[in-house]
């Protein structure tokens, strides 16, 4: 059997064991383990007398990937941008976000929902972690909507939206782990997400004012807050503006000069400014305590699942499905673009039935380098290429293309976690009631991703600046 057979094959174990409840970094793991001992056993003429042989040298092989890959410095962004959205909750930063949106932007039709959507994208700003930012804001804001009459359902699918931005808006640990297994500046693509993760949340905005417009009792405006008021409220807000500021100086320096540090290091002094903050606040023991063990539990499940498709990459290699996947998409008659969406597509669909971080784990190694193919290669230019942009900038304008469908994920039934997250906080919320409030998302995210597709503008400007 040849390698490429094998790869299909064990593939199709994987998804097998992935559909049938296998966690992903166990289900990766053991069937990259498969695949490196069959395509070794396969080198031998299939000799059981070789057998424990190719089962050493596969054993070997993928022991040798977890320290190899996850020794990268790029990975120790992780646990710094998680802990300062955990840190952010303890100082009370959500709650001062929540406050200064509503006496600002309240007043629209829909206004406390426009509100809770740009409160969720501040504290994206501070936290990578969708998850984390549905459950706060499940807490914070569906009380005060419900308790001005919005409708239920309507109510819960606003903060599940809400939470996705943190996948886009930096820091976010999807996009580390995009740049990490395509290989590709980590901050570079940090940058890129600050604008289609602003333009997301304003769609996002408008989608919410429209419908309250046209349906008046899904969500009252709120009136009666003063000029003085509003104004008071935005230093509340100041500790997440300054950590923005400090994480794009060191990933961009936008004052002409060169990045201050990495991005690791920007990010462990934006925890240590917000640290110093939930002091100030009173944060006890107890809470510390907490997000301590909430980022190191966190940040062990994303490892743990980097590790298990590690092995599983590494299998894909030997197996050449990457090369001959690539190969077959550059040979289809048809353009780029339509390949393009067709892959997108793909990727809405798979993501109604995994999570979105193995999802992207488990297909980039073998989209990313058809994608790359058809604009051309890593090493084409812009006047050359199919998207129009050299090989850089088409790695970055397809990751954040793949973190939006992410983001899409996170609220697409029946797997949509940021759902299931809402209706766990909340006893009087099913999770069909979320579902059902998330709906009208489903149109801005689809706006909002043909948007991304035909003006790439929007994602590269800011990369484009940092050369």
């Amino acid at each position: 059997m040849e390698p490429i057979e094998i790869g299909l094959w064990v593939t199709g174990f994987l998804l097998v064991l992935v559909v049938t409840g296998m966690r992903v970094a166990f289900a990766a793991a053991l069937a990259g383990l498969v695949g490196l001992v069959w395509i070794f056993w396969a080198k031998f003429g299939y000799d059981p007398a070789r057998f424990t042989k190719a089962l050493t040298i596969a054993v070997k092989t993928a022991g040798q990937v977890p320290h190899s890959k996850v020794s990268s410095q790029a990975l120790s962004l992780i646990p710094t941008f998680i802990l300062i959205g955990y840190l952010a909750y303890y100082a009370g930063l959500t709650k001062a976000l929540f406050e200064a949106a509503k006496r600002w932007v309240a007043w629209l039709p829909g206004g406390l929902a426009v509100s809770t959507v740009f409160a969720t994208a501040g504290f994206a700003a501070v936290s990578g972690a969708s998850v984390a930012t549905s459950a706060v804001f499940a807490r914070i804001a569906i009380p005060e909507m419900l308790s001005i009459g919005y409708n239920k359902q309507f109510a819960a699918g606003v903060v599940a939206a809400g939470g996705t931005l943190a996948s886009l808006i930096p820091p976010s640990a999807i996009l580390v782990i995009y740049a990490i297994i395509v290989e590709q500046d980590v901050g570079k693509l940090l940058l890129a997400g600050f604008i289609p993760g602003a333009f997301s949340a304003l769609i996002y905005g408008g989608l919410i004012v429209g419908i309250a417009v046209v349906f008046k009792s899904v969500g009252p405006p709120v009136k009666g807050f003063t000029w003085g008021q509003r104004f008071a409220s935005l230093p509340g807000a100041l500790p997440i503006i300054l950590v923005v500021l400090i994480i794009i100086c060191f990933v961009y320096n936008p004052f002409g000069e060169q990045a201050w540090g990495t991005p690791t290091e920007g990010g462990a002094i934006g925890a240590f400014i917000v640290f110093l903050y939930a002091l100030k606040g009173g944060m006890k023991w107890a809470e510390l305590k907490s997000a301590l063990l909430e980022t190191a539990k966190l940040s062990v499940m994303i490892f743990s699942i980097i590790w298990g498709v590690l092995i599983y990459v590494r299998f894909l290699g030997f197996a050449d499905l990457p090369g001959a996947f690539s190969d077959w998409i550059t040979s289809l008659h048809m353009s780029p673009m339509l390949i393009l969406i067709c892959i997108l597509l793909a990727y809405a669909v798979l993501g109604m039935f995994m999570d979105a971080i193995g999802m992207l784990l488990l297909t980039l190694p073998v989209v990313y380098p058809a994608v790359m193919a058809l604009n051309g290669g890593e090493t084409v230019t812009a006047a050359e290429s199919a998207f129009g942009m050299n090989g850089t900038m088409c790695a970055i304008w397809f990751g954040i293309l793949v973190v939006k469908m992410a983001e899409f994920c996170l609220i697409t039934p029946p797997i949509g976690l940021n759902c299931f997250v809402v209706a766990g906080v909340r006893d009087d919320l099913t999770v069909q009631d979320v579902f059902k409030g998330v709906t009208p998302f489903f149109i801005a995210d689809a706006v909002t991703i043909a948007l991304l597709v035909a003006f790439p503008g929007i994602v590269l400007y800011l990369p484009s600046l940092a050369g």
